[in-house]
């Protein structure tokens, strides 16, 4: 019988998924697991002992030690190699600020907390498909995400990350790392959906518009999107019209996934 899985707490998802060499590099990226990234930061950047360490992500001392030498294998890679850095996947999950230890200044939830402890607001993080100011038409084929923190039924502040050509299984995950909790999108697959669902994010699809909007429209409650919202992998040909869209917007493209 399989030993069931363990999963690594990760207090702090990295704010940054993706380093590349600024004259860009035909290699293989190196994968460094959300796991890996964050025993280099509570051991490194915090200052922990692996003994530490493994307190606060739940795991023994002995899989700190391979997680950690495996975290700087990867690094040293990336930097003599001059090839991509890319943090994603990996056994773990997010924090909800009760680690046995307490937690630590890195936790995402003391941070927004802190931002919204005079009023006592719920922090949420809240992904939507992005490009030039408008929700992009199609979760699967998105170039960017505009992610906004919540405090207190307000955004608190906002930032644009590259998805560096990632599918929809890899999205998910992408958005997992970063902490999100929420996502506004058009038109998504029935995988995409799976794959979100695994990751607890909560998903509001078949929306249009301006990004902004759409964001302040969900904390007003009033936001317009379509529950049955999907692109089926039916394979039609460039520029069709995919049911699932908010308005009758078009993907213009396949919809494959």
């Amino acid at each position: 019988m399989a030993r069931p899985r363990k999963y690594r707490n990760v207090c702090s998802a990295p704010e940054t998924a993706v380093f590349c060499p600024a004259e860009g590099s035909a290699a293989p990226p190196v994968v460094l697991t959300v796991d890996e990234y964050e025993t280099l930061r509570l051991i490194d950047r915090e200052g922990y002992s692996q003994a530490q360490c493994g307190v606060h992500m739940d795991i023994a001392r002995t899989t700190v030690q391979m997680v950690y030498a495996s975290a700087r294998k990867k690094v040293a890679d990336a930097l003599v190699e001059g090839r991509t850095l890319r943090i994603e996947g990996g056994d773990y999950r997010l924090c909800n600020g009760t680690a046995r230890d307490g937690g630590c200044r890195g936790c995402r939830k003391r941070r927004l907390s802190r931002k919204s402890e005079q009023s006592g607001g719920d922090p949420m993080r809240i992904a939507v498909t992005f490009e030039q100011g408008q929700i992009f038409p199609h979760f699967g084929h998105t170039k960017q995400f505009k992610i906004y923190d919540v405090a207190d039924g307000k955004v608190v502040s906002a930032r644009v990350v590259d998805t560096n050509g990632q599918g929809h299984g890899a999205l998910a995950g992408m958005l997992g790392a970063l902490g999100v909790d929420t996502l506004i999108c058009g038109g998504i697959g029935g995988g995409a959906r799976s794959a979100l669902d695994a990751q607890g994010i909560r998903l509001y699809g078949g929306a249009g518009g301006e990004a902004d909007r759409a964001v302040e429209a969900l904390l007003a409650g009033e936001l317009d999107y379509d529950p049955q919202a999907h692109c089926s992998g039916h394979g039609h040909g460039e520029g069709h019209t995919c049911g699932g869209h908010a308005g009758g917007a078009s993907c213009g493209h396949g919809c494959r996934e």
